[in-house]
């Protein structure tokens, strides 16, 4: 497994947990924080899913197909993180480093999918 593979591994299981306890804090806060923190919750521990899933994927396609899952995930993820900050529910100090940790997260991801294209495409022109 790559370092790339191995740190995304690693940074989107604690992402994920980070999360969790940001919307646990956000269950107490009324309605709309709670339908906006089941949102950010489903995104923000999908992408960890679906590294993990892309880990023990049956082909190339599969793995490049479930790290693209990933990426998306976590740009969802931060859209309902920046939703948050700017309808005030949650401070910008508060989500200063968790929106820091997903652009890296989703920058990380970007590498590993076109790394991995453009592998599978230099195979299958190789075998072409």
């Amino acid at each position: 497994m790559m370092n790339a593979e191995l740190n995304i591994k690693e940074r989107s299981f604690s992402f994920a947990v980070r999360v969790v306890k940001l919307c646990k804090s956000l269950e107490a806060q009324g309605r709309v924080s709670k339908i906006l923190a089941n949102q950010l919750l489903r995104s923000g521990t999908s992408i960890g899913a679906n590294v993990e899933e892309a880990q023990a994927g049956q082909s190339k396609a599969d793995f490049i197909a479930k790290m693209s899952i990933a990426r998306k995930e976590a740009r969802e993820t931060h859209y309902w993180l920046r939703l948050l900050r700017e309808s005030e529910i949650v401070t910008e100090g508060q989500l200063f480093e968790i929106i820091k940790d997903v652009d890296e997260i989703i920058r990380i991801l970007t590498a590993i999918v076109k790394t991995s294209q453009t592998r599978s495409a230099s195979v299958t022109n190789a075998k072409g």
